[in-house]
């Protein structure tokens, strides 16, 4: 097996990771709609991929290559596991761990691998950023992120095992990161948080003094798909999760809602010069947010602790008895399933 750059693939047998394209011999991705055979199918693409190398120890009799059309923290754990199924292997808990916490930015602090899970992410993030480009900035670089990605993968391949294995080694490029998170993760742990969840919508409610990184915010979060964060002085921001992007397999889940009428309802009590915005439900992470200079996919992807976030006329009990209000209503007859499809999930915001 050998990894080769995206748009190589009708070139030989390929397998596609976390990706969807023309002429594979394999898609092995949690892409909604993708076409990942059912046996294989898991919420994250790197979970397909160990669900693959468990039932097929021979991988040359299905392509020779393995390939993504960007990277990520879980198609690169899904490349390289397909590289290195042994070693992958040994540690699945470990790089599923990885996965979930890269893509949906979720982990149990509890779990005893959560630790050397962070460290991993936050040495990815890190060299990514140091090295190349932060993700979703191919752009910046007049670059197509499915040729750009290529050199990511070409330099973390060779050198992920040995990290894996020994974090340590390479311990002050991932502590800055890693020591942030954990900050974050205290003080949510602390009595300044507060947390109310809505199960009947899947939303959870998150008090805490300031923004925080994603790994913190999200962490606990497992199991639902919207989080309203609400920080002192009157500071908001509503997100879809990206679980209701992809296909999850091991739960439910319903279909994202367009949040039009939500931000008119918003708007009309806004007092303030400022204007609630959102993003479609078509984007990877919709954001619900008081909109001051337009914020790019990169800077929209980065942490709440990495961009300007303004303070609304509007009281944080009014913020949240009125999301709560419009979900419930909205949601209200639709039932939650897996593998929606973009149709079915357009048709259900329609009504």
């Amino acid at each position: 097996m050998k990894f080769v750059p995206f748009a190589q693939v009708r070139r030989q047998p390929t397998i596609i990771v976390d990706s969807t394209g023309l002429g594979a011999a394999l898609v092995l991705a949690h892409w909604r709609g993708a076409a990942t055979p059912e046996p294989f199918r898991d919420d994250t693409s790197a979970g397909s991929v160990l669900r693959f190398l468990h039932s097929s120890p021979v991988l040359e009799n299905v392509a020779n290559a393995v390939t993504a059309n960007h990277f990520d923290v879980d198609g690169f754990v899904g490349v390289w596991a397909m590289l290195n199924p042994e070693q992958a292997l040994r540690h699945e808990h470990l790089l599923r761990l990885v996965a979930t916490l890269g893509d949906f930015r979720e982990i149990n602090w509890h779990d005893p691998l959560a630790d050397h899970a962070l460290t991993l992410v936050c040495w990815l993030n890190a060299k990514e950023k140091e090295l190349f480009y932060p993700p979703f900035g191919a752009p910046v670089l007049r670059r197509r992120e499915d040729e750009a990605s290529a050199e990511k993968f070409e330099w973390f391949l060779p050198r992920f095992g040995e990290i894996l294995e020994n974090p340590e080694l390479d311990h002050t490029v991932w502590e800055p990161e890693y020591k942030r998170v954990r900050q974050a993760v205290a003080v949510l742990q602390s009595s300044d948080k507060q947390t109310v969840v809505y199960e009947d919508i899947g939303l959870v409610v998150v008090r805490t003094p300031a923004p925080v990184p994603y790994y913190a915010l999200f962490g606990p979060t497992a199991g639902f798909d919207m989080v309203l964060s609400i920080y002192e002085g009157n500071r908001y921001e509503f997100e879809y999760k990206y679980t209701t992007w992809v296909d999850l397999e091991s739960r439910p889940t319903l279909p994202r809602l367009p949040l039009d009428a939500l931000a008119a309802r918003l708007n009309a009590l806004e007092q303030t010069v400022r204007r609630w915005t959102f993003d479609p439900v078509t984007d990877t992470g919709p954001v619900l947010r008081l909109s001051g200079k337009g914020l790019s996919k990169m800077h929209r992807y980065a942490d709440p602790d990495q961009r300007p976030i303004y303070a609304s006329s509007i009281a944080p009990e009014t913020i949240e008895q009125d999301v709560v209000g419009f979900f419930r209503h909205r949601y209200a007859g639709i039932q939650p399933r897996r593998y929606w499809s973009w149709a079915e999930i357009r048709e259900a915001g329609a009504q």
